[in-house]
């Protein structure tokens, strides 16, 4: 049986979660196992926790919708949501997924008091004087292509800067942008609350 490895980094912007092309992948983090991949991905434009792994049983049940597991993102978004905004992006909007019109799934989204401790973007984003923007935790059971950004511009509040911060309990707390963190097996399957004996 081989050894299953797990690799937690901090995504920085402007990074692809790919390995294969001359610039701008997860090469430049760090000289991972050749027989490693990520699991999911995020945008080039995006930030935070991805998980690389060999374990393909893992990456069967975090990418497979029956089972539903929570990402918790933090998205700096344009202006500052109302309630109705946030009701809304909880109970579920249209968004558009490969050409058709998708409900999303309830999910969990509240407005934070302040900036939320996370390391400087570079490049920033861009500032405007005339218009404010927030700062909004939105959890998902679901993770359809560039997501966050579609509901949060679905309700009026284009995503400026958006950064996956956890996955059920793995988080990238304390992490610097672009560092690499690897982990035992036991570690994620309890974080991710996954029990490793259901692939026996």
């Amino acid at each position: 049986m081989p050894q299953h490895r797990y690799f937690i980094i901090y995504k920085p912007f402007g990074i692809l979660s790919q390995f294969s092309g001359e610039a701008n992948t997860l090469k430049e983090l760090e000289d991972f196992p050749t027989d490693v991949y990520p699991v999911g991905r995020l945008d080039k434009d995006s930030e935070g926790l991805l998980l690389i792994t060999n374990d393909k049983f893992l990456n069967h049940r975090l990418l497979n919708p029956k089972f539903a597991h929570k990402r918790t993102y933090l998205a700096q978004v344009e202006r500052v949501p109302d309630t109705l905004a946030l009701l809304l992006l909880e109970n579920g909007v249209d968004i558009n997924v490969d050409g058709r019109v998708y409900h999303t799934k309830r999910a969990s989204a509240k407005l934070l008091e302040s900036e939320p401790q996370l390391p400087v973007r570079n490049p920033p984003i861009r500032y405007r004087k005339n218009v404010a923007d927030a700062w909004i935790e939105l959890s998902l059971i679901e993770g359809k292509n560039r997501q966050v950004r579609k509901m949060t511009a679905a309700v009026g509040h284009p995503t400026l800067r958006l950064v996956r911060y956890s996955m059920e309990k793995l988080t990238i707390a304390g992490f610097a942008v672009g560092e690499v963190r690897e982990y035992g097996e036991k570690e994620i399957y309890d974080a991710l609350r996954i029990d490793a004996k259901a692939r026996r």
